[in-house]
């Protein structure tokens, strides 16, 4: 872990909020003090309005926010904040081609395994621009159901390797407890911390990330295995006592 970390990163579901739901006054305190030190990051599989929903939406009023990078779908989106709100400095999109071979293998290869649920809330397939996004119950299902669909990730890991079988020019990763992305090769949450260097200048060897999925099969492992710090965390609670503890060790922003 590097002595003084220049950013922090986070993932966003389990991490700073339960699946989908918005970050608690707490953990939005603890992300403004935490960029009044340091720059911070999110990044996850979900889109822009999902982060905007979640984090941007419930944080204190604060010129911090400036410190603060937002990197949907995987980082293949990036936003800055600037001119009093957050804009796109870049997306990877994918092409039309790559979107609807995706769509195809992820609702054919669902619907073989027994996974296309008929009960859900919100669509099952979304089109994220440079990510297509397989949510067997919905993204805004409750996060108790959520949580019981797949208790242990055999269903994801399932679907995920079929997809993968059907799309091998595409990346396809488990995402949230109950989705399955599909991107560019090469696009995991490696990918987008490399990007958030480039982007901001800083290294991988001065940044920390906090993650809930580190396990190897886990979303957040990509980063583990790319050399950068992290800490596992159980959820936004274990987040937040981590953080009360980090940031008084960093030293007010000059």
């Amino acid at each position: 872990m590097p002595a003084i970390p220049r950013l922090v990163a986070f993932d966003l579901d389990d991490t700073l909020a339960p699946s989908k739901s918005p970050i608690e006054p707490r953990i939005g305190e603890l992300l403004i003090a935490l960029a009044e030190r340091v720059e911070v990051a999110v990044i996850s599989g979900g889109q822009i309005q999902q982060f905007r929903n979640q984090v941007v939406d419930r944080l204190p009023a604060s010129d911090a926010v400036a410190h603060i990078h937002l990197l949907p779908t995987c980082g293949t989106q990036y936003f800055r904040h600037e001119g009093g709100d957050f804009t796109p400095v870049y997306a990877r999109e994918l092409t039309d081609d790559e979107k609807h071979r995706a769509l195809a293998a992820v609702e054919e290869e669902a619907r073989r395994l027994g996974y296309w649920e008929s009960e859900t809330w919100g669509p099952i397939l979304e089109d994220r621009g440079s990510q297509i996004t397989f949510s067997a119950l919905g993204q805004a299902a409750p996060v108790d159901i959520k949580k019981a669909w797949d208790p242990t990730s055999e269903k994801k890991s399932a679907l995920r390797d079929a997809v993968a079988a059907r799309v091998p020019d595409l990346e396809v990763r488990s995402g949230g407890s109950t989705s399955v992305d599909i991107t560019r090769k090469g696009i995991d949450k490696a990918y987008g911390m490399r990007q958030l260097s480039e982007e901001t200048g800083i290294d991988l060897d001065d940044m920390l990330f906090y993650g809930d999925r580190l396990d190897a099969d886990g979303n957040d492992y990509p980063v583990l295995a790319m050399g950068v710090s992290c800490v596992s965390v159980t959820g936004w609670e274990d987040t937040a006592a981590k953080l009360e503890e980090l940031i008084p060790t960093l030293p007010a922003r000059a």
